[in-house]
């Protein structure tokens, strides 16, 4: 299950329930799937489209999406760290951000139009809708590996539009920033790298 963690406030929110709610007013949905089938470690993207296809079905009906598959990140990924490096800054994306959670973890920060910077630590069975528009970042946590299902309404709409704000440098996990910005800056790092490895 997903934890939800407001560092300017020095919070954190650990229930589904409240995690929804508090994303629900900055327009972005949480969900928590089960698959219809049981599905092996080995499963193919065919075989887990096929085990999430009635909630697949819906949301492509509800969001206009148009193609589901499946990413595969692993440590042994060749340019693992370029292509995660395109993501760290904050940006946005003309089209929804949409990501379902097999297996691994990852952090999604989220920089609100009105509020806080919070992180969303994601994990298996969570689903993540980040609509168009909407700042954030993305990296992952220690284990370096995440499987996700991922839709598409136009896949071209995806590339990243940074906005070259940096404030993201605030938030850096521990193993890119060794020297704390601010208190409130060292105690989010200091709970999302415990939240990635014990979550």
């Amino acid at each position: 299950m997903a934890v939800l963690t407001i560092p300017d406030k020095q919070q954190t929110i650990g229930e589904a329930e409240k995690i929804a709610a508090y994303l629900s007013q900055i327009g972005i949905t949480y969900e928590q799937w089960e698959s219809s089938m049981p599905l092996a470690d080995s499963a193919t993207p065919a075989e887990i489209l096929a085990a999430y296809a009635p909630q697949l079905d819906a949301l492509k009906q509800k969001g206009g999406y148009i193609t589901a598959d499946v990413i595969d990140i692993t440590p042994q990924m060749a340019n693992l760290e370029a292509m995660l490096d395109k993501f760290r800054d904050e940006h946005w994306h003309d089209e929804d951000e949409v990501r379902f959670i097999l297996s691994g973890q990852g952090v999604f920060h989220i920089h609100p139009k009105t509020g806080p910077v919070i992180a969303v630590t994601v994990e298996a069975g969570d689903l993540l809708l980040v609509p168009t528009g909407t700042h954030h970042w993305f990296d992952l946590c220690a284990d370096r590996q995440i499987r996700a299902i991922r839709l598409f309404q136009d896949p071209a709409g995806w590339t990243p539009i940074y906005t070259q704000s940096g404030i993201e440098q605030k938030y850096k996990s521990p193993r890119t920033v060794t020297t704390p910005t601010a208190v409130g800056s060292a105690l989010y790092r200091f709970f999302t790298y415990a939240l990635c490895r014990f979550g």
